[in-house]
């Protein structure tokens, strides 16, 4: 079995060159999306001079089941999608981008994977944006981090009764982060569809705007 089947994925680039940017978006997409379809979100989540990186996950899944099988069922998968995200941060960092300009950004499988990396990977980060997303791990599971987020402002959004992300996980990742030092807005959407409202993007821009203006 490949054990880092990411490894070799595609990390595809658009907005301002990383030598001129004075913030950049990490973009990670759902299961079955690809990097393309979640760079679609750029023109209404463009703040000037922002670079977007959005990685690409192997198959176009980041792990095999749901994000709330035990761990140790979506691996290798799992440990090798969040090491593309390391390695996509890196590529951030050797550009000159400091992670309190980068925001990380995702969309259900991509915000389960943003959230868990932001969480397992704590330091101060430009931002969080969580479209329908949550911390990994089965709902009986006690899930434990450490580390300092020391402020860095995170955004989680998702509908009230979504069939794939529980409302009551999105809550409980929230509350983890904000015990974590995380500045921490939550949002409802009653009987929306597993998809990104206007009110979630518009929240999300704000944040990238507010946290690479600083």
């Amino acid at each position: 079995m490949n054990t880092d089947p990411h490894k070799d994925s595609p990390v595809l680039r658009r907005g301002t060159p990383l030598e001129e940017a004075v913030g950049a978006i990490i973009l990670l997409h759902g299961r079955g999306g690809s990097a393309e379809d979640i760079l679609s979100l750029t023109p209404e989540l463009r703040v000037p001079g922002v670079a977007f990186l959005a990685p690409e996950a192997s198959g176009n899944t980041w792990y095999p089941h749901s994000f709330l099988a035990p761990k140790s069922e979506n691996e290798p998968w799992l440990s090798s999608a969040l090491h593309k995200v390391e390695t996509t941060l890196q590529l951030l960092n050797d550009g000159g981008v400091a992670a309190n300009k980068i925001v990380v950004c995702g969309f259900s499988q991509g915000a389960c994977l943003a959230t868990e990396f932001v969480a397992t990977h704590p330091r101060r980060y430009g931002g969080l944006v969580a479209f329908t997303g949550g911390l990994i791990g089965p709902p009986d599971a006690e899930l434990i981090y450490q580390g300092d987020l020391a402020g860095t402002p995170a955004f989680f959004g998702a509908a009230d009764r979504d069939p794939h992300v529980p409302w009551t996980r999105v809550q409980q990742s929230a509350e983890i982060l904000t015990r974590m030092g995380g500045s921490v807005t939550v949002r409802s959407y009653p009987r929306t569809a597993h998809t990104i409202s206007p009110d979630e993007l518009a929240a999300g821009a704000k944040l990238i705007r507010d946290a690479l203006s600083r």
